[in-house]
């Protein structure tokens, strides 16, 4: 039983259907690790135990009667706390937001739920989901279970804390800007950024307010897991048209382009000088790739279709016009008067209060870049990159909007804060699916992990990548002392 909490949501889920453990007993079996290990990460911030307990005692009496089983059934799961679970308190680790008690799903978690999964927590982010760390005023700071000097990423960190710890058997997090991606890469679990727009975000309330219908550009819910088969479980549960498109709309996602990493054509862009990556985490990435070359698989080396400087001069301004979007109005008022004020050089507030004919020219250069990768898609299946320059950063929570006063050290330099978004930015402008997976650990003992980008749509090729990855390099290490 000692290895139960860490196996995959498919494993857990088989477990309860042939007996091998009730629903309940996996579920007293988290909350005791809540108990024990939590303290030391904090990133399981609310419970709903007496839901839970009678989720899970449903889900036992279903396997007495013989009833047709969900793919997780009984299998308990926590949500980071920007998605609504009904009868649950919901902050979006804002203020703002933290007194509210959800009164509905998020559509993402009906589809759990009707997996049968048993969501019995809320996992700790950012506030307003707005960082590569995990802290607020409302939960205070999640640790990293590798170091707890180090952050576990953001703004999914508690989620993916949470996976490493096993305090879980899955979770669900979202990424705009590296959210599922940084903290898988962080803390050694798997992760998938979906493509943009397959699983519907009604019910994140990552500066939202609770209950806003309206859609937010680059932004996408998605698994994290501790294997990459909980990636491809994941994406079967979470995927398909929006309850309004529903009557009309069908997703089928194309089977992955190959099924072993000997068919597999690979791109892999380890390094760029416009953002350079540590050089223990490049050597790393190497080694990934020299064992997929041994593997039979067909490698080549060089930058993407779209270089990063170009990527990140549309990405930016984009993502900074998404992040003005959730402003309260007064201090959105004294960014517009900041915009004036930097004039026709632009600037922080400027990318922030973007007019819509800004916006506009904005996306049509990103559509033209969505061609230019299609086109590089065409013989290629996966493009292997890093996630960031660096592994997990030591806690750093001096107030920094401008991403001017925080550092990242790479090869022992200094280098900007913000750059943690620059390897990310292609799958994030372009709405191409990214999966992370674990390929190693530093001198330091920091997980390293890998990011697995396909073509739009064919989310299912960055899943099988990642799993054949498995097969090959292992997968899931567990941190000491959990």
């Amino acid at each position: 039983m000692t290895d139960l909490p860490f196996r995959s949501a498919g494993e857990l889920a088989a477990a309860v259907a042939a007996k091998e453990v009730s629903s309940v007993e996996l579920l007293d079996l988290y909350l005791a690790r809540v108990e024990r290990f939590d303290p030391r990460v904090n990133a399981i911030v609310a419970r709903d135990e007496e839901g839970a307990r009678a989720a899970a005692l449903a889900a036992d009496r279903a396997v007495s009667r013989g009833e047709p089983l969900g793919p997780l059934h009984g299998v308990p799961v926590t949500v980071k706390d920007s998605i609504e679970v009904a009868g649950m308190r919901t902050t979006g680790g804002s203020a703002r937001w933290g007194h509210h008690v959800s009164a509905v799903d998020a559509e993402a978690v009906t589809r759990l739920k009707d997996a049968g999964a048993i969501v019995f927590g809320k996992s700790n982010l950012p506030a307003d989901a707005r960082d590569w760390q995990t802290y607020n005023e409302i939960y205070g700071t999640t640790n990293n279970p590798w170091d707890p000097a180090r952050g576990p990423g953001g703004s999914s960190g508690g989620s993916a804390a949470a996976l490493a710890a096993g305090l879980t058997g899955l979770e669900l997090g979202g990424d705009t800007a590296g959210s599922i991606r940084v903290p898988a890469h962080f803390c050694g679990v798997y992760g998938l950024r979906p493509s943009f727009g397959i699983v519907p975000r009604y019910g994140s309330v990552s500066g939202h307010a609770p209950g806003t219908l309206a859609e937010f550009d680059m932004a996408v819910l998605g698994p994290l897991g501790r294997h990459a088969d909980d990636l491809a479980l994941g994406l079967d549960v979470l995927a398909g048209a929006s309850r309004e498109n529903a009557p009309a709309w069908r997703l089928d996602l194309p089977a992955p382009r190959a099924s072993t990493l000997r068919e597999f054509r690979v791109a892999a862009w380890l390094d760029d000088p416009f953002c350079p990556v540590d050089g223990e985490l490049v050597a790393i990435m190497q080694a990934a790739l020299e064992a997929v070359r041994a593997e039979g698989a067909v490698v080549t080396e060089g930058a993407g279709p779209v270089g990063l400087e170009e990527t990140v001069a549309v990405y930016r301004p984009l993502l900074m016009a998404q992040s003005g979007l959730i402003e309260p109005d007064e201090s959105y008022a004294a960014l517009v008067k900041l915009a004036a004020a930097e004039g026709a050089a632009g600037g922080f507030a400027s990318d922030m209060t973007v007019r819509f004919r800004d916006w506009h020219a904005l996306d049509e250069r990103r559509q033209h870049s969505r061609r230019r990768w299609a086109e590089f898609f065409r013989d290629v299946d996966v493009l292997l990159c890093p996630v960031s320059p660096t592994a997990a950063i030591p806690h750093d929570h001096r107030p920094d909007p401008g991403w001017s006063v925080r550092t990242l050290r790479v090869n022992g330099a200094d280098r900007a804060y913000g750059e943690m978004l620059t390897w990310v930015a292609p799958s994030s402008v372009n709405h191409l699916p990214a999966a992370v997976a674990p390929i190693g650990t530093t001198g330091d003992g920091l997980p390293v992990g890998v990011q697995v980008i396909a073509p739009y749509l064919h989310d299912r090729t960055a899943v099988r990548f990642a799993q054949c990855l498995a097969e090959v390099l292992g997968g899931f290490r567990r941190p000491p002392g959990f």
